[in-house]
């Protein structure tokens, strides 16, 4: 069964773009554990998301079924992992609010979704992040700040949103 630290660490593996990052760097880019980040990925492969070849030295060799991820965020992670929305609160802005993502957006109406953070300088409704440390490493990381934010669209916009959530993963993605 996936947990949604899993997508965290899939998603960070893409935005890197460096399938050799050790468990221990991605532990500490994402604020888990590198035993979390070793489950995590061993559950992705399980589910057919990554692959791993452990023959390369010094490193395991994460690959990111890229096609599969693409099939899965559009197609199941609404389902999986569903919205969880909350009050107004400080916090990181998210889907399809999120820096570099904002001019996808035509209408300016739209309340803003952000994953809660005490240091956020936005506020707007609350959306639980797929992990409790999400906002910090998107705020480490603009490439996983979008990613996170696209799948944070499909789980939690409106049709409209959802379907340009999947073409711009799609371009990232294939």
């Amino acid at each position: 069964m996936l947990r949604g630290q899993d997508i965290a660490v899939i998603l960070k593996i893409v935005s890197q773009e460096d399938d050799r990052l050790s468990f221990a760097t991605l532990a500490v880019e994402l604020s888990m554990s590198p035993s979390e980040v070793h489950q995590a990925v061993k559950r992705s492969t399980k589910c057919g998301l990554m692959n791993v070849d452990a023959s390369v030295r010094g490193s395991h060799l994460k690959t990111v079924n890229r096609q599969a991820l693409l099939e899965f965020l559009v197609h199941g992670l609404k389902y999986v992992f569903p919205a969880e929305l909350g009050p107004e609160t400080r916090g990181v802005p998210t889907c399809l609010h999120a820096p570099g993502l904002r001019s996808l957006l035509s209408g300016q109406g739209n309340p803003t979704p952000v994953w809660p953070w005490p240091q956020g300088t936005v506020r707007g409704y609350e959306l639980k992040p797929l992990y409790r440390s999400v906002p910090a490493a998107a705020l480490a990381d603009p490439n996983l700040h979008k990613l996170l934010a696209l799948a944070d669209a499909i789980r939690a916009g409106r049709a409209r949103e959802r379907a340009i959530a999947a073409d711009r993963l799609t371009s990232i993605l294939v």
